[in-house]
């Protein structure tokens, strides 16, 4: 960063560090002696979608290649589009194998980056549930390289628990890098893997 950005309040982006997702399962750990969420075996990552034969190739070769792993119980890796024009990769792993979600997650974001297409990643998430059946999603923001909460309100609408958020917020600091700008800390209605 020069003098004139400096002079001019421009910043840098943060670079995206993949390697963070791989954090995920120490927090599983602190996230159920605090709060009593486990794994749900879903994760998801997000993007924009772009056309192009270029696109589609690099979306079937990573599908391809999370679909050939021999160690994969339930239904393959899948494409989805939510309400709002985004793709989803959704990958499926029994609850307790996050550590092998967490790789397909950091697969499906690696291949995306070296084709080309870091900027259209947007999130991924990893989904839990607890005993009282409500949902929570860690969220790792792409282009900010950090993590938070997301945890709608079980009545199915579009609220969110803000105080439980709050509560995997503080939880969680010592475990993944969390985004302290709480207005980036966009709801992922309706978000495959949650």
């Amino acid at each position: 960063m020069g003098l004139l950005d400096i002079l001019l309040g421009r910043t840098k982006p943060v670079a995206p560090d993949l390697d963070r997702l791989f954090a995920l399962p120490s927090a599983a750990v602190t996230l159920e002696a605090a709060v009593g969420f486990t794994p749900s075996g879903s994760g998801a990552v997000c993007f924009a979608t772009v056309e192009g034969a270029a696109f589609e190739q690099t979306h079937r070769e990573v599908q391809a290649l999370l679909d050939a792993d021999t160690d994969r119980e339930g239904p393959p890796v899948e494409l989805r589009r939510d309400d709002y024009g985004y793709s989803w990769l959704v990958s499926q792993r029994a609850p307790d194998q996050l550590h092998l979600l967490v790789n397909d997650l950091h697969a499906v974001n690696s291949s995306m980056e070296v084709n080309g297409f870091g900027p259209q990643l947007l999130c991924s998430l990893a989904g839990f549930r607890d005993d009282a059946g409500r949902t929570l999603a860690l969220v790792y923001l792409y282009k900010r390289g950090t993590f938070y909460p997301f945890a709608p309100l079980p009545d199915g609408g579009q609220r969110r628990d803000n105080a439980l958020e709050l509560r995997v917020k503080a939880a969680l600091a010592d475990d993944l890098r969390l985004e302290q700008d709480l207005s980036r800390w966009f709801p992922v209605w309706g978000a495959p893997g949650l």
